[in-house]
């Protein structure tokens, strides 16, 4: 693999995982309560304690988009 399909890989990777992020947090915040009484089934979760899992894993996700896919794109570029 050389560096401009490594460069468009990591491009695509990261619009994709951006978007998948982006509906995390729409869904998330159009079916709020679906997703609460879904999780409820399975797990016993305050909805404070709901809450702050997904903020956690929406934070934990941009972290690994940034580190994995952002960040080596950046480095390409300006290399290359």
């Amino acid at each position: 693999m050389n560096a401009i399909e490594l460069k468009d890989f990591l491009l695509w990777s990261t619009v994709l995982n951006y978007i998948v992020l982006l509906v995390w947090f729409g869904v998330l915040i159009a079916a709020r309560g679906w997703l609460y009484r879904l999780h409820g089934r399975w797990f016993k979760l305050a909805p404070e304690t709901f809450d702050a899992l997904h903020y956690g894993g929406m934070a934990c996700y941009k972290i690994g988009i940034l580190l994995f896919n952002l960040v080596p794109l950046i480095v390409l570029c300006v290399l290359g």
